[in-house]
């Protein structure tokens, strides 16, 4: 009797606490643990390797990674990828599957993942946009045809290896993703944070450390050059993504195919010439980038002027202000709220009405679909010419970079 009960209450002892005997802290870094790689399944395999190609994983670690979502989120790769590819194909549209700026902040924030399994029920999602993924024997027969069994056996380990309080380690293993994926990342990053370039759509990044979702905060940079495998562009910026990404190649597990373009600067050339445009509309984004900050450095000159006056009007002052913060930006961007202070900056500071001006006329040379490549380059020219002449430094300089432009 003696020896039954030592066995019973050794059972519920293992129950309780669990196979590891492990304390409180050393759950929570476990959790913590097993979240991360989780992350780091999404934005090194479904993301950059598998959604938009951007490197090759070795088959076996394209494997773990497979069988680790298998288990901690019950995505499919197919369904995953094919959501994310109309993401980018339809972005900021009604044909968006989660893009806050058509069905609102709050929606995506907390019925992300809802929106993500309406979408995975559409056949001609999957069919448009899932080419290209895993379909392999265990792929039909496990990882899809028992997407959900998954996350079930994932619970019997947590309660088996920390007892009792297993089971909110699975629940925080379960929420992970749906809050920072289909919640931050695919709502917050679309509506909030600060923008590096002029992508064609509404992203943001939200932190220039992109360590705890992955690198996945850099959503801004990500958009502008989706097919790379490294998400941080700027000196100051960290992808703990690229991080991983990089010890595996180091290590031949991966091999990167494409990473964030640099233009190159070489022999000043009389004029702009095809290979300039080309380099120009290559590097388009990293340009209009520079030519922001150039816009922001005026504004902040004209400040000066105006405080140094002796007279400075505190409504001018808070003009320039806004300026500062909206003139670098596409046009559709700036909020309704505030084009007539901005408007007013421009027209009583010429120096700024022009500096507009000209981005807007370079910008054409990558906007305009109906104008033939020896019309572009003429028109380049042109653009160098007349900031040449414009007798701002800033221009002159600019238009001499571009001549120095290869592709």
């Amino acid at each position: 009797m003696e020896s039954i009960s030592t066995l019973w209450f050794a059972l519920i002892d293992g129950l309780a606490d669990g196979w590891l005997q492990a304390s409180w802290w050393q759950v929570l870094i476990a959790a913590l643990v097993f979240t991360h790689i989780t992350i780091a399944a999404v934005t090194i395999f479904l993301h950059r390797s598998q959604a938009h190609r951007s490197l090759d994983l070795h088959p076996a670690v394209s494997h773990f990674f497979r069988f680790w979502l298998w288990l901690t989120t019950g995505m499919v790769t197919k369904e995953w990828v094919a959501i994310h590819r109309k993401h980018h194909a339809k972005c900021e549209t009604h044909d968006d599957p989660h893009s806050p700026q058509t069905r609102g902040i709050k929606a995506v924030l907390l019925t992300g993942s809802e929106m993500y399994r309406a979408e995975a029920k559409n056949e001609e999602t999957l069919a448009k946009f899932g080419h290209g993924t895993p379909d392999d024997w265990i792929e039909r027969n496990l990882y899809t045809r028992y997407s959900w069994q998954g996350v079930g056996l994932m619970l019997l380990v947590n309660l088996f290896l920390f007892g009792a309080i297993g089971a909110s380690v699975w629940a925080l293993q379960m929420a992970w993703i749906p809050i920072t994926a289909a919640g931050i990342i695919n709502g917050l990053a679309h509506w909030w944070g600060y923008r590096s370039f002029e992508a064609p759509d509404a992203s943001t990044n939200i932190s220039p450390w992109g360590i705890i979702i992955g690198g996945e905060e850099l959503h801004n940079n990500h958009h502008t050059y989706p097919t790379s495998a490294k998400l941080s562009v700027k000196p100051y910026e960290f992808d703990i993504g690229w991080a991983y990404i990089r010890g595996l190649e180091m290590l031949g597990l991966a091999t990167v195919r494409k990473t964030p373009p640099k233009m190159a600067l070489g022999a000043l050339k009389p004029v702009a010439d095809s290979q300039t445009l080309e380099a120009i509309i290559n590097h388009r984004y990293e340009l209009m980038a520079s030519y922001g900050r150039d816009l922001k450095a005026a504004c902040a000159t004209e400040m000066a002027r105006l405080k140094a006056s002796g007279q400075p009007d505190p409504a001018k002052q808070a003009q320039l202000r806004l300026a500062q913060r909206w003139l670098h930006r596409d046009d559709d961007r700036i909020p309704q709220a505030v084009r007539s202070q901005v408007a007013s900056a421009r027209a009583e500071h010429p120096v700024l009405d022009m500096l507009v001006t000209m981005r807007e006329e370079l910008r054409q040379l990558w906007t305009r679909t109906n104008v033939s490549a020896e019309q572009l380059v003429a028109d380049l020219q042109a653009w160098c010419k007349k900031a040449e002449e414009s007798g701002i430094a800033t221009l002159q300089e600019f238009a001499l970079r571009l001549r120095a432009a290869h592709a």
